[in-house]
């Protein structure tokens, strides 16, 4: 079998280039940047496709060696909502198919959507070009929905249905864990044949465990700090107030840990976190705990691994994560992680080995497994030890590989049905 030679990937709501932690930019975004970049090393050809959010955007981009950012004039250039973009699709339609209408017949070889309004506009390009179309979810609302977290708003039904129909027609859909690829089959009614899981990767060449007083003393954190991490977007999904509320318990049980505590907050308002951005700053004051919070903007990718350093345990206390990159980042450099035990997060973290799975979402909970952590040093030296084992299992070269093959089966389905229908039709 062989794989393609140009790629349209989509990315819709979501810019590569734009920084991941704030606004709709997240871990889908360094996904979208780090596949493409491996496809390009890997010999491909790779053009994403992104609606245009300023007007003095250039139409093309060159991202990096082999890859093309094209940013889509559709709708207003800014203050439309994620929400509001279904009623911009067949805009983003029209300015897609305009590119591949200026080269010749046969230009791409391969649709790859990434979350469902993608999928929309990847389905009508895929059938237009007579092309596969491969699919990641990503997110699915079905599965938000039945996870919200308090104060979170349930997903539309034309999310649901939008994504329904986008399960029926991909030739081939990604699942970043084998739990993602059961939901699909099981919430959504995907052919089992037409799924693959293909882990996420992280870049092992940035995310590395090189020190961690160099770090703090870069960020200005005390050698003996005990710093609980939290990184990305502020929406009630992520959870990030089960951090702040365990860390309250913890004092409370423990005054004199506040000489030493630092609870760090990384990124930026998001989603439903929107209408209400500085809730998480009036929270962490009504604990009484505002001391000791810092809140920090979205960073790089290489200051972001400068925090992973310096952090005692990252927490990530999410209802859901189809896969949970942020963890497996932390666990690159060295850090032990406390996750929520949900969606990919059972995969990203070995629990025992490399972090700790919390069964719940009760403060309590978090403040006995993170105090029982800070005071076990050695613990924490064996869980530090087998997080860069375990995160050493997501390289992004494996992750390209997988994914050339799952392109290379779609295409070989792909034109055995065209010969079907074309002998059918001869019928």
């Amino acid at each position: 079998m062989s794989g393609p030679r140009r790629i349209a990937m989509l990315s819709v709501h979501t810019s590569p280039l734009d920084q991941p932690g704030t606004g709709d930019a997240g871990g889908m975004n360094v996904y979208v940047v780090e596949l493409a970049r491996r496809l390009a090393a890997q010999g491909c050809e790779v053009e994403i496709f992104t609606r245009a959010t300023r007007s003095d955007l250039p139409p093309a981009v060159q991202m990096s060696d082999g890859v093309v950012v094209r940013h889509v004039v559709a709708g207003p250039f800014e203050g439309l909502a994620k929400e509001d973009l279904p009623g911009q699709l067949c805009a983003v339609t029209r300015g897609v198919l305009r590119v591949e209408a200026r080269n010749e017949p046969g230009y791409f070889d391969l649709v790859h959507s990434h979350y469902w309004l993608s999928g929309q506009v990847g389905s009508l390009a895929a059938e237009r070009w007579h092309v596969p179309l491969v699919h990641s979810m990503h997110t699915m609302a079905k599965v938000k929905n039945a996870a919200l977290a308090e104060g979170d708003c349930p997903e539309p039904s034309a999310r649901v249905i939008g994504e329904e129909q986008v399960v029926d027609l991909a030739d081939r859909l990604v699942a970043n864990t084998p739990d993602e690829a059961a939901q699909l089959v099981d919430l959504y009614g995907a052919d089992p044949a037409k799924v693959a899981s293909v882990f996420p990767g992280v870049d092992l060449e940035l995310f590395t465990a090189a020190g961690r007083p160099a770090a703090r003393q870069r960020l200005g954190l005390a050698t003996d700090a005990v710093v609980l991490l939290f990184v990305g977007r502020i929406q009630p999904l992520k959870a990030p107030d089960v951090l702040l509320r365990a860390a309250a318990l913890m004092l409370a049980d423990d005054p004199t840990l506040r000489e030493r505590l630092v609870v760090a907050i990384v990124g930026g308002p998001s989603g439903s976190g929107l209408a209400h951005p500085t809730h998480l700053d009036e929270l962490a004051t009504r604990l009484g705990i505002r001391d000791v919070v810092r809140f920090m903007p979205p960073v790089a990718q290489s200051g972001l691994a400068d925090w992973y350093r310096a952090a005692t345990v990252a927490v990530v206390p999410s209802y859901n994560e189809s896969f949970g990159l942020v963890a497996v980042e932390a666990q690159a450099c060295g850090t032990p992680v406390v996750a929520a035990a949900v969606g990919g997060l059972r995969t990203a973290v070995a629990d025992g080995e490399s972090g700790i799975l919390v069964a719940d979402h009760d403060p309590r909970s978090w403040s006995a497994v993170l105090a029982g952590l800070v005071v076990a040093p050695d613990r924490l030296a064996r869980l530090g030890a087998g997080a860069t084992r375990q995160a050493a299992r997501f390289g992004w070269p494996a992750t390209a590989d997988a994914m050339l093959d799952v392109y290379a089966g779609a295409m070989e389905d792909h034109r055995r049905r065209l010969l079907e229908e074309a002998h059918a039709g001869a019928r």
